[in-house]
């Protein structure tokens, strides 16, 4: 077990990028600042916030441009309806028996799902990032492949673009497309784990920022309250913060609104503000 920090930002739309980015800038506000951390692991809006982050603009900065309107990077609306999903799941779904299975039908519904195009895609996280260089610093972002539902970790090292790696990290099926690197495509890396921090094994302290939580509602085999407990049997010091009441209610019903951008960002501001301990979950 190394003495290292790592921190762990998980998926949860534009709504859990502006929520993040505001619970760890009340986090600095209140002395807790854990953006220096060692390693940053970031899943989906979780690698947004992460590449955000190892731009090095300030933290302010950051806030600034989620919480004030006239900062924003521009978005596309999407809605995010569970039940349907739900439906168009079980179709592809149907007759897979293993969570290897589940994964490729999930890359072909992805696929087969009509979005708009990549590059528009692509515009819009290029877009959000103030830098499209990888950082000096230790970046570990996720995806899946959609063909054969493995799981890519890309980093400075992996070939691809730190516009493409955040692309297809944030890459939601049925919502944008897959996206291509390297002749492969890719879905969002929430499709194995909406957090993914079984990735920080051997980390002596592990700070997990979930926005969708213990409860999330994506269907995993790493559900995170388990992955927790096995990190801290392992000898980790695991610290995770998910939605406070008021923060989940800023983040609303369609984390894909890019409305709920500025109600989430101060949310998330004002519970950082209670500091690192006080907002420490399960």
């Amino acid at each position: 077990m190394n003495e290292e920090h790592a921190l762990v930002l998980g998926g949860g739309g534009v709504a859990g990028i502006a929520w993040m980015t505001g619970l760890l800038a009340g986090l600095a506000d209140a002395g807790d600042d854990v953006t220096g951390a060692d390693l940053i692991i970031g899943t989906s809006a979780g690698a947004n916030v992460a590449a955000q982050v190892g731009s090095g603009l300030p933290l302010a900065e950051l806030f600034a441009r989620q919480a004030e309107p006239a900062l924003q990077s521009a978005e596309i609306m999407a809605e995010l309806d569970w039940e349907k999903f739900g439906a168009e799941f079980a179709g592809y779904l149907a007759g897979a028996t293993t969570p290897e299975q589940v994964t490729r039908q999930v890359g072909a519904y992805a696929l087969d799902a009509q979005t708009v195009p990549e590059a528009e895609r692509r515009a819009v996280i290029s877009g959000r990032l103030p830098s499209h260089d990888w950082p000096v610093r230790r970046l570990r972002l996720t995806a899946v492949d959609v063909a054969t539902g493995d799981l890519m970790v890309f980093d400075a090292g992996s070939g691809a673009s730190l516009v493409d790696a955040v692309a297809a990290s944030a890459a939601v099926p049925g919502v944008w497309p897959p996206v291509t690197i390297g002749g492969a495509r890719y879905m969002d890396g929430g499709v194995r784990s909406a957090d993914n921090a079984d990735l920080a094994a051997g980390f002596g302290r592990i700070t997990v920022i979930s926005p969708l939580g213990f409860d999330s509602p994506l269907p995993s085999p790493l559900q995170l309250r388990d992955v927790a407990a096995r990190l801290r049997a392992e000898g980790s010091q695991v610290v995770v913060i998910q939605p406070d009441a008021a923060s989940a209610a800023a983040i609303g019903t369609n984390a894909l609104d890019p409305a709920t951008r500025t109600p989430a960002a101060l949310a998330g501001r004002e519970q950082g503000r209670a500091g690192l301990a006080a907002n420490a979950s399960g």
